[in-house]
């Protein structure tokens, strides 16, 4: 006779597996933008800046930023955006921003 299933310890599994998925791509993104040099910015314009690549209906410039994106990954561009500011590391510029409210 067949050993039962346990559906339980497979769920719970796959929610663990789908939990660790979530928080490398949330640490991905969060190096991505310090990568880039977009950490210089306070949270409300970078949130802002991403509402507007979102809300974008302009393939031409879609398709532009893409291609600046490949190249950045590419290593061809992968020089940060100058900071007018440097802050020491591990540090968040945070204010006027959103977290600092």
């Amino acid at each position: 006779m067949r050993k039962p299933r346990d559906f339980e310890s497979e769920l719970k599994a796959l929610a663990d597996k789908a939990k660790t998925l979530k928080e490398r791509r949330v640490r991905q993104l969060g190096e991505l933008v310090a990568a880039t040099g977009a950490d210089a910015l306070d949270a409300d314009m970078l949130a802002g800046a991403l509402l507007g690549v979102v809300a974008t209906k302009d393939a031409g410039a879609k398709e532009a930023w893409r291609k600046a994106g490949a190249a950045f990954f590419q290593g061809k561009a992968r020089k940060p955006a100058p900071r007018t500011e440097q802050k020491p590391e591990g540090t968040l510029p945070l204010e006027g921003g959103a977290a600092s409210r």
